[in-house]
């Protein structure tokens, strides 16, 4: 890389991309540096489930609606399937109703709806067997293939659009218009790192003023279950882990409840969501255990729990696990996502509530905005 770019971008996942791509629509010469050979992050170790419905009322929630009609028109423009489109959360329990008909009255329930017992049957027969009341019913979430989605879109950038990428490498010393490497010097005006789970290479001090840590997530691909999913499935468990049901005040009857019935599920993070893949394959997770430095061990139990979930949850016994991987991304306790301004051309930017793929095309847009003072598709 001897030219010189408007923007140097540390970093290849989702939030990278989706700031290269914020840049490249307003004309600017953009390069993309990533430390490892291919993005293997937690951008391609999820469920690439664009998620609107449940994220934290106000700024996330618009940020995901915002995200999802991007993704739209990207995944057309590039090639990129959407494997699923819509969302079903399962309810169990009278306080799970509650809290989904709480979420209905609010803005972020518009186009949602609760369906019954039998309507829910007409779409999943197989779950006659448990004891399913209903479901919430979202139309505005999809889902894509992440593994491949990623590298995808990587690639759309580079031949549609002229983002250069450099991988395999790491990224010394940002400081504009020199970002030293570990093969070399780039030139560019500005920069905006994306670190992901790396809190130490790259302004630290920044970093750390967050509380930052790591979230690890045990992951699932489960054998084709003989029949479709007609969209994403999620049981009431995800009440209380998506912000948009758990703020609400009938949130905390359920969490007495689960307390009491599912305490371990709850003690690792446990909650479900089923995705299903073109070749019928299942990917079903997920947990969450928290520590500066996550080890590499998954238990046992964590694995039992979330197939008894998807069992009680589906009515039917989980498929053979075919494939098992863990994913970790970086949290805070108070925030879903920071921008650090550590001099005047450089943006630091970590999504810190695990909802990357959710909100980051919509970050990349308002920071790449506010960074070149121009509004994202002004031709000006």
């Amino acid at each position: 890389m001897n030219k010189v770019y408007d923007l140097a971008i540390v970093g290849a996942g989702i939030l990278g991309l989706a700031h290269a791509y914020a840049a490249a629509r307003l004309g600017k010469r953009v390069a993309v540096v990533e430390r490892d050979g291919r993005v293997n992050g937690a951008s391609i170790r999820n469920f690439g489930f664009v998620t609107v419905t449940g994220q934290p009322r106000g700024e996330t929630w618009r940020r995901a609606r915002r995200s999802r009609d991007v993704w739209v028109e990207i995944a057309e423009a590039a090639g990129i399937a959407i494997e699923q489109r819509g969302l079903l959360l399962t309810l169990r329990r009278p306080e799970s109703r509650r809290v989904a008909e709480a979420f209905l009255e609010t803005e972020m329930g518009e186009g949602c709806a609760i369906l019954g017992r039998s309507e829910l049957l007409a779409r999943l027969p197989q779950m006659a067997t448990t004891d399913v009341t209903g479901a919430l019913w979202s139309p505005h979430d999809l889902r894509v293939e992440s593994h491949t989605a990623i590298p995808r879109l990587a690639n759309w950038l580079r031949e549609e659009w002229g983002v250069d990428f450099q991988f395999d490498t790491a990224v010394l010393d940002v400081d504009p218009p020199r970002i030293r490497t570990s093969r070399g010097t780039i030139a560019a005006d500005a920069a905006i790192v994306c670190p992901g789970d790396d809190l130490v290479s790259l302004f630290p001090d920044s970093i750390a003023k967050y509380g930052v840590t790591k979230c690890r997530l045990s992951m699932l691909r489960l054998a084709d279950p003989g029949f479709r999913l007609p969209a994403t499935l999620m049981s009431d468990l995800g009440l209380l882990r998506y912000r948009g049901y758990a703020d609400l005040p009938e949130a905390a009857a359920l969490r007495r409840r689960l307390e009491t019935e599912q305490s371990a599920h709850l003690r690792h993070g446990v909650h479900l969501i089923a995705v299903q893949s073109a070749d019928g394959s299942l990917v079903v997770g997920d947990s969450h255990h928290y520590d500066d430095t996550p080890p590499p061990f998954a238990a046992d139990e964590t694995e039992r729990l979330i197939l008894d979930e998807f069992k009680a949850a589906t009515g039917v016994a989980a498929p053979p696990v075919v494939a098992r991987w863990t994913g970790v991304y970086a949290s805070a306790p108070d925030c879903a996502t920071f921008v650090e301004a550590p001099a005047a051309s450089v943006r630091i930017v970590l999504v810190t509530g695990g909802n990357g793929a959710s909100t980051a095309l919509a970050i990349g847009e308002e920071v790449v905005g506010e960074l070149f003072n121009r509004k994202i598709g002004d031709p000006t």
